[in-house]
């Protein structure tokens, strides 16, 4: 799990651009107020996406055809589905969600639930199938 945890930070930072950047997570902030989802692309390139993402409700169960996506919860905490199971997750959980597989938050926490996405390759956002 460690291993996962280092190789999904060095996506983040490093994220096969020709430009290193080094960021800190704690100084990124929405960039306006939202409803319920705000999603700030970090960087990209043809391996991988970044995002940051704030949800203050719930994402609905999708699903991407061709994209491995890794999850990072730095803040708040809820309820994931993953294919046919759930899980109680919080600050500190990394979600490692395979292509082709349904998946969805609820938040309960009272504050928005924060987290880093990286999505392979790279995402250009019509590769997102919802469920209902």
């Amino acid at each position: 799990m460690r291993i996962i945890f280092i190789i999904s930070f060095q996506l983040i930072f490093f994220n096969f651009s020709a430009q290193d950047h080094i960021l800190s997570f704690d100084d990124i902030k929405p960039e306006k107020e939202f409803e319920n989802i705000n999603v700030k692309k970090l960087s990209s390139s043809n391996n991988a996406t970044t995002f940051a993402i704030w949800i203050k409700k719930s994402v609905r169960l999708h699903k991407h055809i061709q994209h491995v996506e890794n999850v990072y919860i730095s803040e708040g905490n809820g309820i994931f589905q993953l294919g046919d199971s759930t899980h109680i997750v919080k600050k500190g959980d990394l979600i490692i969600i395979p292509k082709n597989t349904w998946h969805g938050v609820k938040v309960n926490s009272k504050t928005p639930m924060k987290l880093i996405s990286v999505q392979s390759p790279e995402f250009f956002g019509n590769d997102r199938v919802f469920k209902y």
